[in-house]
């Protein structure tokens, strides 16, 4: 756990140092494997205007596993679950995808891409991304709504 320890103070490093815009990471030196993500909906996205609250989990043997992000403001979303987990499909955090020099930073703007453009053939939310495909604007309309109802 130490050389995880040092592998995860030394990412928040690199975090702070190039924070993807709309982002803040609230940091706790004894709790270090449990990042709190506050995020904007980027502007180019229908979540613009809201605050989202993340959770960024490292486990034990990170890097060679990886780290667990979810959602704990509610958004709909086709690459995130609609449940009180908020669990966020991502390819690159997927165990047998994921590689011990991959850096949080590239997750946090991965992120953030994906709030911009989702990923409908990677859907956690098979409904949702039937939605965005078939009906765009009434999942741009839904998604509005949910970002007005929780986001605030």
């Amino acid at each position: 756990m130490a050389a995880a320890r040092k592998r995860i103070l030394k990412e928040y490093t690199e975090c702070s140092n190039d924070t993807p815009p709309g982002m803040k990471i609230n940091f706790d030196e004894q709790n270090m494997t449990e990042w709190e993500i506050l995020m904007d909906g980027p502007e180019q996205s229908v979540y613009s205007g809201g605050h989202f609250k993340l959770r960024l989990t490292f486990p034990n043997e990170y890097p060679f596993k990886p780290p667990v992000v979810s959602f704990k403001t509610k958004i709909y979303h086709p690459n995130i679950s609609n449940d009180d987990k908020g669990s966020m499909c991502l390819g690159m955090l997927r165990p047998d995808a994921w590689k011990p020099p991959n850096k949080v930073i590239s997750v946090l703007h991965l992120v953030r891409t994906l709030l911009i453009e989702p990923n409908v053939d990677d859907a956690i939310e098979a409904s949702i991304a039937g939605e965005f495909k078939d009906n765009k604007k009434g999942f741009e309309k839904t998604a509005k709504e949910w970002v007005k109802q929780y986001a605030k």
